[in-house]
Order: structure tokens, then C-alpha cells, then sequence
């Protein structure tokens, strides 16, 4: 199980990622503030903010492709550049442009120009897209971007199959092994880019992109970790803050074992919801008892599970173990549309040792197709994830000091993801970022968005981020599901949509319900 974090609307289950990979010092806060960058766009970086992008066709109907160029390292500016693709679809009118808005799914690792032409260029109220520009860039290492690769398809089955809940010390030897092959495959095959995947870097790349579309300020929605890249831009260039919606929203400024412990919590303050649901129903497999029973049964079916995979019928061989049904289980709690489809999937794996149901959720997770091959979301997750903060835990025995704090947060879930939470400690490249917060001095208004039942993207965290900008107002969702924005309150959708249209945000603290 490797933990990421977004599900969006028509997205499958694409990925924001979390589980992060933290400062091995505990839980608090950070005390230091991101500095905003020089207002004068400096000389040795003038060639990339005046370059002229080419558009074309790129094959799906009314949107337009490019590539964008940056530096490899932002340090050498004068060094190799790295290329970025990027897309968009023009404003469909009539009324007054408002310029180019840019959208990003989260991840890291979701594929932004996906996430565009698949749904948000289609799917965004109709006022929206008649007045900008839709935009998206894959962020580097991401998708069409130099995206980053680590392991082939077989190599990755063995990966997301591997015990993330050792026995003993063979196990939790193996499990680490499994983590320094997929370091190593990382290393290998992208060596190059591997230092240069930040956010830091990502967000001065959207900064480029901004100025190539003709527009003064950045208009833009981020959800999940896109909430993350979208702040630490305002962080950097607040004074070229325009209409910035930031929807599961992540607290940069905590320590990864803090936001992993946080988001561990939150699937299981999702499951409960989800079990709550599921033992009202007539299907459920879980029983008619209490949540907390329903939880004890699951932990049951996963201990099982270990023991005894039980078939799927996959083609490749593959039986449905503790690490892949996991998996499966906390794809489906991303959004409650799911539940049915786990319900029936937890039944008959249950009841008819037929595990199918389950890696079908798994493999959506993970973005595997049905030729045995990988996006590399997954990749790029890690890749970003272990440059933006140092790693959780620098050993097992870190990881084993930790696992009661974890079960107390979640019984459930909270052993595997403390386990989960060991894959930085080998990485091979050295983390560049640190916990900060962000404030954003003298930025425009900028609306976060908490839903407060979020698995991924815990509500405080929402909470924390609009208090540190400083000109942070948060609207709440009362509800469940990973983000707001097109779940279906046309309390959310209108705010934001007014905000969007007319530059007018919400009352801090708005609070809104579905419906």
C-alpha cells in the first residue's frame, strides 16, 4: 500500500498524493516562513519568460498543445532547460476574458493536462469556461513532462503486492528491500531529473507559464496536493496572486510524520462514515453491528488476508493479499459514489474468496492497465514527495517506536501506514524542502476549501492554511469525499464560481452542506 491522496470528479481515481515523507523530529509545526522571491524577474531567467509558445492540434478536439521550456536547475539557469507540455482551450465566449485559468489534480503525480481535457475544460460550469482560458502544464517529472520512471510492470506488481505489515524481521527486512529496489530503479532510469522535481520548482515553472500566456496574475484551482503547489506559488509571488481557489487543502507547514499520522486519521474518520453507511444496508458484508465492529471485522479480512491470498483471476497470476486489498478499500474512500462498488467488492471477496472487486479498485488507484502496465503516477509521487521533505522515519525501528501512535489514529489502517511512511528513508537524492508556513504577504483574497469528513486531506488542515495566509478565507464542506468543488453543493459551486467570475470571495469561514 503506498498512500497518495486525490479523487476529483470524472477522474477515476487519480492521485494527490500524500504520505508524505516528513521530518523524523516529531509533530510540531514549523516556526519558518517561506520568503517570497525578488518582484524583478531576474536577467540570466529572461530568455524563459519571453519565449513564445508554438501551439498545435493535439488530437482531442478544441484544445491546443505546446511545450514550455525551464530550467533543469533553477540555480543554473544558464544550464540545461527541462521541457514541459502544456495545453489548454481557449475561453468559448461570449463575454469578457478574464484570461487563462490553470487547473492541477493533485498527486503529485496526477497528470494536470489529463485532468484538463478529460473533465475540467468539459465539466467546469459553463460560465467558467466561456470566460477563460482552461490551462493545465504537467508538473516536471509528471506525465508528458520528463516523467519520471523507476520499475517496469512486473517489477512494479511485486512492489504494490510487498507485506506492508511485517511479522518479524524477515518481513520488515523485505519490506525495506522493497523500498531501496524501487529507490534504486528511480535512480537508475532518471537520474537527471530526480533532483529537480520540487514544488518550489513546479510552482516557479507555472510562473514562466503565466507570463507565456499574456497573463499579469495567476488565476488557478488546485485540489488535493494541487492546494500545496497553488500555495507555495503565492508563497513565492504573492504580488501575482489573481483568483486562486485551493480545494483538500494540505497544512504545509507540518513535519511528514505529523501529516502522515494526520492522514491516517482521515481515512479512518472516512471508513467510519463509509462502515456507518454500509451496516444499514442490506448487502453489507461488514455486519449490522457498529462501526467500530465493522472496522474489526475488515482488520480481521486483512490479518486473513496475510496469510491466505485468495484468487482474482487475474491473467497475470496475481492473488488478492492484505496489501493489495487494502489498497482497495481506501481507493473506494475518496468519494461515497464508490461505497456500493466496495460493498459488493468487500461480498465477494468475503463470502466467495474472489478477489477481484478489490484489485479492480487497487488498480485504479495505482493507474495499472490491463496490459500489466503503470502511469507513472506513482513514480513521480515518490519522486516529489521525498524532495519536499525530509523522510518520515530513518529506519523500521523509527517506524515500530511509532505504530501505536498510528493505531490509535486509525485501527484500521494506522499499522500499514506507518509502514508506509519508511519509503524516503531511502531515497537517493537528499530533500531540498522543509516544513514552512506559508503566508503569502500582500497576496489577493484566496479561498481554501475543507471538507470536513476528507480521507486524504484532513479538514484541519484546511483550517491551518487559511489561517496562515494572509489573506486566506476558508469555505467549508460538510460533508465526505476528497474535495469540494463539483461534488454536488451548489452552496460550494456558487461560491466559488462567484469568486472565479466576479473576483468576489466568499465570507471567511462560509460553511456549506450538499444539495
Amino acid at each position: 500500500m503506498r498512500i497518495r491522496g486525490l479523487r476529483t470528479p470524472a477522474t477515476a481515481f487519480l492521485a494527490a498524493g500524500l504520505l508524505i515523507s516528513g521530518c523524523s523530529a516529531g509533530s510540531t509545526t514549523a516556526d519558518v516562513s517561506m520568503a517570497a522571491l525578488p518582484r524583478a524577474t531576474p536577467q540570466e531567467l529572461s530568455p524563459y519568460y519571453e519565449q513564445q509558445l508554438s501551439w498545435r492540434e493535439c488530437g482531442v478536439v478544441g484544445f491546443e498543445c505546446s511545450t514550455m521550456r525551464a530550467p533543469l536547475d533553477y540555480a543554473k539557469p544558464d544550464g540545461p532547460a527541462i521541457k514541459l507540455a502544456v495545453s489548454r482551450k481557449k475561453a468559448t465566449g461570449p463575454g469578457k476574458r478574464l484570461g487563462s485559468l490553470l487547473v492541477n489534480p493533485g498527486g503529485p503525480g496526477g497528470s494536470a493536462i489529463g485532468y484538463l481535457q478529460s473533465y475540467a475544460a468539459l465539466g467546469y460550469p459553463e460560465e467558467v469556461r466561456a470566460q477563460y482560458d482552461m490551462a493545465a502544464v504537467d508538473p516536471r517529472g509528471v506525465a508528458r513532462s520528463e516523467p519520471v520512471t523507476c520499475l517496469d510492470g512486473k517489477q512494479m506488481d511485486a512492489y504494490t503486492q510487498t507485506d506492508v505489515t511485517p511479522d518479524d524481521e524477515r518481513e520488515a527486512g523485505q519490506l525495506s528491500l522493497s523500498f531501496r529496489k524501487f529507490a534504486a530503479g528511480c535512480e537508475r532510469r532518471s537520474g537527471e531529473v530526480l533532483p529537480h522535481v520540487s514544488t518550489v520548482e513546479a510552482a516557479r515553472d507555472m510562473d514562466i507559464l503565466r507570463a507565456a500566456l499574456g497573463d499579469e496574475k495567476l488565476s488557478y484551482v488546485g485540489a488535493s496536493y494541487g492546494t500545496f503547489l497553488g500555495a507555495t506559488y503565492a508563497g513565492l509571488y504573492p504580488d501575482r496572486v489573481g483568483r486562486l481557489v485551493l480545494d483538500g487543502a494540505m497544512d504545509p507547514s507540518l513535519p511528514a510524520r505529523r501529516m502522515n499520522r494526520d492522514q491516517t486519521a482521515g481515512f479512518e474518520t472516512a471508513f467510519r462514515s463509509f462502515a456507518k453507511d454500509c451496516v444499514g444496508q442490506p448487502d453489507c458484508p461488514l455486519g449490522t453491528g457498529s462501526e467500530t465492529d465493522a472496522g474489526k471485522r475488515l482488520k480481521f479480512f486483512f490479518d486473513e488476508l496475510d496469510r491466505a491470498p485468495i484468487p482474482t483471476g487475474d491473467t497475470d497470476g496475481r492473488k488478492l493479499g492484505e496489501a493489495l486489498a487494502t489498497t482497495g478499500v481506501i481507493a473506494a474512500m475518496y468519494d461515497e459514489g464508490a461505497w456500493p462498488q466496495l460493498r459488493t467488492a468487500l461480498a465477494t471477496a468475503m463470502r466467495d474468496k474472489d478477489g477481484a472487486g478489490l484489485l479492480s479498485l487497487s488498480d485504479s488507484y495505482y493507474e495499472r492497465d490491463g496490459d500489466g502496465t503503470y502511469a507513472n503516477l506513482m513514480f513521480a509521487n515518490a519522486a516529489v514527495n521525498c524532495l519536499d521533505l525530509p523522510p518520515a522515519f530513518d529506519s523500521a525501528a523509527d517506524v515500530k517506536k511509532s505504530l501505536p501512535d498510528f493505531e490509535k489514529a486509525s485501527p484500521v489502517f494506522g499499522e500499514g501506514l506507518a509502514w508506509a511512511s519508511l519509503n524516503c528513508a531511502y531515497w537517493p537524492v537528499k530533500a531540498t524542502g522543509e516544513p514552512q508556513r506559508i503566508k503569502a504577504e500582500g497576496a489577493a483574497p484566496i479561498v481554501v476549501v475543507g471538507t470536513t469528513r476528507d480521507p486524504a486531506t484532513p479538514y484541519r488542515w484546511a483550517e491551518a492554511l487559511a489561517a496562515q495566509l494572509s489573506s486566506g478565507k476558508l469555505l467549508t464542506y460538510e460533508g465526505d469525499g476528497h474535495t469540494a468543488y463539483g461534488r454536488g453543493s451548489k452552496c460550494v459551486d456558487s461560491a466559488i464560481n462567484a469568486y472565479l467570475l466576479e473576483g468576489k470571495a466568499p465570507d471567511d469561514g462560509k460553511r456549506c452542506s450538499q444539495g
